[in-house]
């Protein structure tokens, strides 16, 4: 079994074990709760490249990403106020360190819309999703039959909650495609071997029908390359590395979101 084939297999096991601690009816019974939905996808659509800043702890292949003492609210501010458009959060526990703990300081700690990032296999994920915060879901093509790929697509547009189709190679798109999805997620790195080549992105691009909307995923680190994305018809990325490692994660955001260019710009 790859390393991908282990990341599934272990979130199926996670959502078995906390259903039993918490029935899915409950959580349905619960959705009266919910706070007001933020626009996901419209926050990738406004002029310019938009920019996902993504929060996450550690990855199986980076090791350790999140600085000593960092607090999620803390950096998600720092995001904010840096220009980005919308947040990512990783929920993954065993393999990224997240929780959905963290997925609810963020909710609290920012205005921006927020995607669920982690391995989302089954419903019971969809509804955890929209009682903790957030407003968009991942749904990884690879991850996941045509039939259930349809399925979960389908009950999260009936919880109002957008999704990030996530592709890896020409089949994926395909499907993805099929599918009829609005948001597309381009990743360059490859699931299993974690190498990442952002040649995929570029390769991919020119397949893409006019109309859906673009995020190029892992990678990026600098403004000169969301410019080449920009160029190509990339609608946002999204960003996790690069900002956690940062000393100053607003001054990052800015550096990548291009705000200091256009501030001077507006200066002089």
């Amino acid at each position: 079994m790859g390393i991908f084939e282990q990341l599934i297999a272990g979130a199926r096991q996670g959502v078995e074990a906390r259903r039993r601690e918490v029935p899915q009816a409950e959580l349905e019974a619960r959705l009266g709760e919910r706070e007001e939905r933020r626009p996901f996808s419209e926050a990738l659509t406004r002029p310019g490249l938009s920019l996902i800043a993504e929060f996450k702890r550690r990855s199986p292949s980076a090791g350790q990403l999140a600085r000593e003492g960092v607090e999620v609210a803390a950096q998600v501010a720092a995001y904010e106020r840096g220009g980005a458009a919308a947040l990512s959060v990783l929920t993954d526990e065993p393999h990224f360190g997240g929780s959905l703990a963290d997925l609810r300081a963020a909710r609290a700690a920012c205005g921006l819309p927020i995607l669920r990032k982690d391995f989302i296999v089954d419903r019971y994920q969809l509804y955890e999703a929209a009682l903790n915060g957030a407003d968009a879901v991942l749904l990884i093509v690879r991850a996941l039959a045509d039939d259930e790929l349809r399925a979960l697509h389908e009950e999260a547009a009936s919880l109002d909650l957008d999704c990030l189709v996530e592709v890896h190679d020409r089949r994926e798109l395909e499907r993805a495609l099929a599918l009829d999805a609005a948001v597309v997620g381009i990743n360059n790195r490859d699931l299993d071997a974690g190498r990442v080549d952002p040649a995929t992105v570029f390769d991919l691009m020119p397949d893409v029908p006019a109309g859906k909307t673009v995020v190029a995923e892992s990678g990026m680190s600098s403004r000169a390359e969301l410019e080449e994305l920009e160029r190509v018809g990339v609608d946002a990325v999204l960003i996790g590395g690069a900002l956690m490692q940062a000393e100053d994660p607003e001054r990052k955001t800015r550096e990548l979101t291009g705000a200091d260019e256009a501030t001077r710009e507006h200066l002089y």
